[in-house]
């Protein structure tokens, strides 16, 4: 048995496989929020009961991995956005786990890169894909997280960092206004602080403060009940909403321009893979083009970007996908 599983700062999904001849077939999958659990043995705790309570008896787990939205120390991991720290060793002691490997999570989605079909990919810019060039995979969710496909000795090898968590570099006016605003408040402007899903929330507030259009009593109610981002996003593009509107328009240039620097910074000819959770929920706003226009703009190296390709990634189960692979190999 394997178990698999994309531990992110807001939900976690786990998958049980039994490994076969020639691969693993899935027994049982459940994604739950964090917000309902202590810690991650709690988590797995009622995900192995929940398994049982389908009459899945995990049986003996031979390995465990799992990708973690934080940096790995060794066989430790605290996650960025959530107050967890998990234990490879003990994990594995507690469960009975033959082995339990810790990844980044952005080093388990880009593990999953190559197991995606067509059909999970949309095309930002189609480009001109160069096979065995450098490759950047990124995404925003409750953070930002940024990992780098290279070719090595026959494959692509995976490297990852805390990209997200670099210095925000503002490309237009409106954005040094954006980065004074956040600094004001916090001090040093990480990207994530603008490029994530309270990255978005925090643009709101500061187009509201402007004054780029009236606050309607509908979305305020809407922050105040559910998660932010998703209520802007829903408000910007189900009703039209001019400040929502607004607010979404600045997140897509900046992470736009995010993404380019990223891709720039390894000349990504092998493609720039944009997951995350907020990207396919706004993939029609990405899809206007702003996005790739803040991309390409990086002045005497504009019509090289517009060669490199971009494409979102639909499918949710993406590092899963990769961890479950990882595990394989």
């Amino acid at each position: 048995m394997i178990i698999a599983a994309d531990v992110g700062g807001t939900k976690t999904l786990l998958q049980l496989l039994e490994r076969t001849d020639g691969g693993a077939r899935a027994l049982f999958e459940r994604r739950y929020a964090d917000a309902a659990f202590g810690g991650f043995d709690e988590l797995l705790t009622r995900f192995l009961a929940d398994a049982r309570a389908q009459a899945i008896g995990p049986g003996d787990i031979e390995t465990a991995v799992l990708g973690v939205a934080g940096p790995v120390d060794g066989d430790r991991v605290r996650l960025t956005n959530r107050p967890w720290e998990i234990d490879g060793t003990a994990l594995a002691a507690r469960f009975g786990i033959g082995r339990v490997r810790l990844v980044n999570d952005f080093v388990a989605a880009a593990s999953g890169i190559a197991q995606l079909a067509p059909s999970d990919l949309a095309a930002l810019q189609p480009g001109e894909p160069v096979a065995r060039a450098p490759q950047v995979v990124l995404g925003a969710g409750t953070g930002l997280g940024v990992a780098f496909r290279l070719w090595q000795g026959g494959r692509y090898e995976v490297v990852a960092g805390e990209g997200g968590n670099t210095g925000f570099a503002p490309s237009t006016p409106e954005q040094c206004e954006l980065w004074r605003h956040i600094h004001a408040a916090a001090g040093r402007v990480g990207i994530e602080q603008v490029v994530s899903g309270p990255g978005l929330a925090n643009i709101y507030a500061f187009v509201r403060e402007r004054g780029a259009a009236p606050e309607s009593p509908e979305l305020a109610g809407a922050l105040a009940r559910e998660d932010k981002a998703a209520a802007i996003a829903r408000f910007a593009l189900e009703r039209g909403d001019p400040l929502a509107g607004r607010a979404l328009d600045l997140f897509i240039e900046a992470y736009g321009a995010v993404a380019g620097d990223f891709a720039l910074s390894v000349l990504a000819h092998g493609g720039v893979f944009v997951a995350g959770g907020i990207a396919p929920r706004i993939l029609p706003a990405l899809q206007r083009g702003a996005f790739v226009a803040a991309f390409n703009a990086k002045g005497r190296f504009a019509a090289r970007m517009a060669r490199i390709p971009v494409h979102v990634v639909t499918n949710a189960a993406l590092g899963m996908l990769g961890a479950r692979a990882i595990a394989l190999r």
